[in-house]
């Protein structure tokens, strides 16, 4: 039993110091801008996409 008493105490010991540190808090949140890829431009030259799993022994 004074295992649990000394755990115990060492909990709340524990939790008071964490709830001793005060949350920090955010006047005005911050979201930087985000990057915007180029336009589609149908004439342009496109990479080719195979398709990995056909079959080869046909």
């Amino acid at each position: 039993m004074a295992e649990d008493d000394l755990l115990s105490q060492m909990l709340h010991a524990w939790r008071d110091d964490i709830e001793s540190v005060p949350f920090p808090q955010f006047s005005e949140l911050l979201i930087p801008r985000q990057q915007v890829r180029p336009r589609y431009h149908p004439g342009g030259s496109a990479a080719r996409v195979t398709n990995a799993t056909r079959r080869t022994d046909a």
